[in-house]
């Protein structure tokens, strides 16, 4: 009888343990659905720092992190497929990225297999891999001192040799972007 009553005692015990584990964890979603509607964006991609953005109606000007609805063209579809990109709510039901401007009208772009130039100056990280991780090939778009439209931005990582970005899908509209994100927390 007392293995009952002990056993019985220890199913209420982890039923409540339970049942508080669910209310927090339903409370932790609650709270971070609500500071995503208010504006906060975390980054866990090397394409930017890692870390805590926040949404800003700051003009998208060089040198500004944004957040981007990808454009819906070959090359991205293909990154999809190969899992670069995540599924989301942007046009063609890919997920947002997050990049910082690095080129805007104006300013000469080249690509090419050494790297890419903005008015002739070598960016950091921007060697393009010549294959994936999976030993797939990267697409190879090169162009040579391209002048950037008004309408047009070059949108890169500027701390990972291995993000999926200007270099290999090249120029983009302004129109893709949504915001400009603000570091809050970044490591």
């Amino acid at each position: 009888m007392k293995s009952i009553l002990r056993r019985s005692a220890l199913s209420r015990a982890t039923s409540r343990h339970l049942v508080r584990a669910l209310g927090i964890s339903a409370s932790l979603l609650g709270v971070a659905a609500l500071l995503g509607l208010a504006g906060a964006r975390v980054n866990t991609s090397r394409s930017i720092a890692l870390g805590l953005y926040w949404t800003s109606d700051r003009p998208a000007r060089k040198g500004e992190y944004v957040l981007l609805c990808p454009p819906t063209i070959g090359v991205i579809e293909e990154a999809r497929r190969r899992g670069y990109l995540a599924a989301g709510f942007c046009p063609g039901g890919y997920g947002y990225m997050m990049k910082r401007i690095l080129a805007t009208g104006g300013d000469a772009v080249t690509l090419d297999a050494d790297g890419v130039r903005v008015n002739d100056v070598m960016l950091p990280f921007s060697v393009p891999l010549v294959t994936d991780r999976a030993g797939r090939p990267m697409p190879r778009l090169r162009t040579s001192r391209y002048l950037l439209g008004a309408s047009e931005v070059l949108l890169m990582s500027d701390v990972s040799t291995t993000s999926f970005d200007g270099r290999y899908f090249g120029p983009v509209s302004r129109a893709q972007i949504r915001t400009v994100i603000v570091p809050v927390l970044t490591w």
